[in-house]
């Protein structure tokens, strides 16, 4: 793997410069099944109604069916060089602030390794890796997840860049977003005020009601909303605007809840304001279920590979980086190459993810590793930068090598995989039933237009 670590990293570099946001992700998805095809692989495309999700198998022959999760979208409205100071790109408009040019080549290059492995071995079973576009609020995975495509899986493996190094069985938020939109009467702002009804007004009624909504939701509750058309001049009373909403708790049924009481305040603010309103569920995502038996092998397996060690450019980048560090940033350097003890985190904390779906059907199993330098926060310009440098393909190998390891040992280990199995069944309880937060609806191929 190591002497195929540039190769990798040039495709993650190539798909860090084109930073397409979720569904529009062709060129990376592209790119992707062009390298595991080259590699092997048969690879199906277009999956769950989704054209740039797909597939790429590997079959040897009857055993575990071992799955690994790979991502390619960017962030909309943020964008950086690779540089430790904010230097933007006027070539784009999207920046992967999260890393998923990392994970999806990352993963790649786990599921090549592995598959070779198979083949010198003669180990029997197949190995899938999934290309799952639009995490960043897409749900690309709870489609195919509705669509079937994990139901022969026996267990799952994932990863995502961050600033150190992990493999907690740790949970996640669940979260539900929608896009409401209001609809008005347009009016000269000056001399016909009276005539006019403000779709806007409606947004920011909207707005004020969930704010005050804060205080009776529990500590755990995340609301957070973006104005994404709010009228076009001032002097005209807008007849149109839109509000994007994310509603997160670390139990998917209150997340739930407490949406359903977010579309109240909208039904009022629409009221109050003499305006119409409907809303769009864009997605909803389970909190990850943590599966204590794969992550403490998974857990081993990282501490046997260890973090990344910094050459003395790397170092110098990283200090540089760190002095635009605010709020909690600006942890010691040093952590990049060590590994956090083990912990069992089962209260979802921090972001979100659509990996959490996946996980309430098969076993799963993730890390975590420094591709950004220690105390860089994600969705951030900072780890844009990081990402596209060395120091983000040596946190990406780390996390590739582990992920080899993990399969490894899967395919090895079949009451491991009976373990895992036992255990999201017990989590999970005797009368669960998948339906998707998201409900029916058709995978929002626009929703970031």
């Amino acid at each position: 793997m190591d002497a195929r670590a540039d190769d990798y990293f040039d495709v993650a570099r190539r798909i860090w410069g084109f930073a397409e946001v979720g569904y529009k992700e062709e060129r990376s998805s592209a790119l992707l099944q062009e390298t595991l095809r080259a590699a092997g692989f048969t690879v199906t495309s277009g999956v769950a109604d989704i054209p740039t999700a797909f597939t790429a198998s590997f079959t040897t022959g009857e055993g575990p069916t071992i799955g690994i999760l790979g991502e390619y979208d960017a962030l909309p409205g943020i964008t950086q060089t690779d540089r430790p100071v904010r230097e933007e790109r006027e070539d784009v408009a999207a920046g992967h602030a999260c890393g998923h040019h990392l994970f999806g080549a990352g993963s790649a290059a786990a599921a090549i390794a592995v598959k070779q492995w198979m083949e010198d071995n003669d180990v029997a079973g197949t190995l899938r890796f999934y290309g799952t576009p639009a995490e960043e609020g897409g749900a690309g995975k709870v489609y195919m997840v509705r669509a079937g495509l994990f139901d022969d899986v026996d267990a799952v493996i994932h990863w995502h860049p961050s600033d150190g190094n992990s493999a907690h069985a740790a949970s996640s938020l669940a979260n539900k977003s929608a896009k409401f939109r209001f609809y008005g009467v347009s009016a000269h702002a000056a001399s016909a005020p009276e005539n006019g009804r403000s779709a806007l007004d409606g947004v920011e009624a909207m707005n004020f009601m969930v704010n005050m909504l804060r205080e009776h939701l529990s500590m755990e509750s995340r609301t957070h909303y973006v104005i994404t058309r709010g009228g076009e001049a001032p002097n005209v009373i807008p007849d149109f605007a839109e509000v994007f909403y994310y509603v997160r708790h670390p139990d998917m049924a209150t997340a739930a809840e407490n949406f359903a009481r977010v579309v109240q305040c909208a039904e009022g603010a629409a009221l109050g304001t003499g305006t119409t309103m409907d809303y769009e569920v864009i997605h909803g995502a389970y909190n990850l279920l943590p599966n204590v038996t794969l992550s403490r092998l998974m857990h081993d397996n990282l501490e046997r590979i260890g973090g990344v060690e910094y050459t003395a450019d790397e170092r110098a980048f990283a200090e540089e980086i760190a002095t635009s560090f605010t709020g909690t940033g600006g942890k010691n350097l040093a952590t990049a190459a060590t590994v956090d003890s083990f912990r069992i985190i089962r209260k979802g904390q921090g972001g979100s993810t659509d990996v959490g779906d996946v996980s309430w059907v098969v076993p799963t199993v993730g890390l975590r590793t420094a591709t950004w330098v220690p105390g860089t926060s994600a969705h951030s310009w900072q780890a844009v930068a990081a990402g596209g440098t060395s120091i983000g393909k040596k946190g990406m190998m780390v996390a590739a090598k582990a992920m080899t390891l993990t399969a490894m040992d899967l395919f090895r280990q079949p009451a491991t995989i009976t373990a895992a199995r036992q255990e999201l069944l017990e989590q999970r309880g005797s009368d669960f039933k998948y339906q998707a937060l998201l409900g029916d609806r058709e995978p929002p191929l626009n929703y970031r237009d």
